[in-house]
């Protein structure tokens, strides 16, 4: 379900973004993406990403990331090492996954991740899971 068509979207204040690429929603602790169907992610793309997060958070910032999969896209998990190396604003992350084969790409996400990443089949607990996650309380 994208976020917008969930009961959440009315219940939270948030900002939209959109890229050629995905639809991005800020959160004051968190924010959710959906990519649009068929691309490549492709560093060029997350870098495109990362300077919205770091526009809406500022530089220093510590967020939870929900990567809502209604759409199926391709990228390359070795980009989270890479990802990993260069950043460090990510409390954790959730893969909110609506098919066999999104859970799968979320189970190989989690061994290339040096965060805590959580699997998902709602949004709605994806949001809850990341809202109740004690680091981001702290570093709020």
């Amino acid at each position: 379900m994208r976020f917008e068509d969930s009961s959440l979207s009315k219940q939270y204040t948030y900002t939209k973004e959109t890229l050629d690429f995905g639809v991005f929603y800020f959160f004051d602790s968190f924010m959710i993406s959906e990519m649009n169907y068929g691309i490549h992610l492709c560093w060029k793309k997350i870098q495109q990403i990362i300077k919205l997060i770091q526009n809406h958070y500022g530089l220093d910032c510590k967020i939870g990331y929900i990567s809502n999969k209604v759409n199926s896209y391709s990228y390359d998990p070795n980009l989270w090492g890479k990802f990993y190396k260069e950043y460090d604003f990510l409390i954790a992350s959730v893969s909110v996954y609506y098919s066999d084969i999104n859970y799968i790409n979320a189970t190989l996400e989690k061994q290339f991740s040096k965060k805590s990443i959580k699997r998902s089949d709602s949004i709605e607990e994806a949001v809850s899971w990341v809202l109740n996650l004690e680091e981001l309380k702290e570093s709020n």
